[in-house]
């Protein structure tokens, strides 16, 4: 009972529905696709008692995929991004040995594991866990400590 309900009140709001996307994206093909796309969430998923209720869904649904399509859409690349805007940091060669001298020397052994991970391999915390057996709480802690002697090295460093 739900299901054909949920398609015959699909079928009575469609206009609507193309309307509202309208309104939201002001493009004719996003529009139709958002409309797809609601009634491929809601067709086989949903049940429902009273066409007010399938209405309500129908429109929230929609709703939501409006705004995750507006926000997909500013998303900015990175090669738009003009590097002559951005605030130039520059460190000399030695400042650099230095600082990995100092944090090589203050780094236990596995921290300094945890941070390659975390920095080299693009690692989560998660995954860091997994892998040393540890518990993701104590890779956050880990973390901190890292971040905490790094702005201490830096600090050290006049960086």
């Amino acid at each position: 009972m739900g299901h054909d309900l949920m398609t015959s009140s699909f079928l009575g709001l469609r206009d609507k529905l193309h309307h509202i996307a309208m309104r939201y994206l002001h493009s004719e093909e996003d529009a139709q696709d958002v409309v797809q796309d609601t009634w491929l969430k809601l067709s086989d998923k949903t049940d429902v008692e009273t066409s007010q209720e399938a209405r309500n869904k129908l429109v929230a649904v929609l709703r939501n995929i409006c705004i995750d399509q507006l926000r997909k859409k500013r998303t900015v690349s990175i090669d738009s991004i003009n590097s002559s805007d951005m605030p130039q940091y520059s460190m000399e060669t030695d400042d650099i040995e230095r600082l990995e001298l100092l944090l090589q020397q203050q780094l236990t052994p596995h921290q300094r594991q945890i941070f390659n991970l975390v920095t080299n391999e693009s690692y989560d915390y998660e995954q860091i866990a997994k892998q040393l057996s540890m518990t993701v709480e104590a890779v956050r802690m880990n973390m901190s400590r890292i971040r905490k002697k790094i702005r201490e090295t830096l600090k050290e460093l006049d960086l």
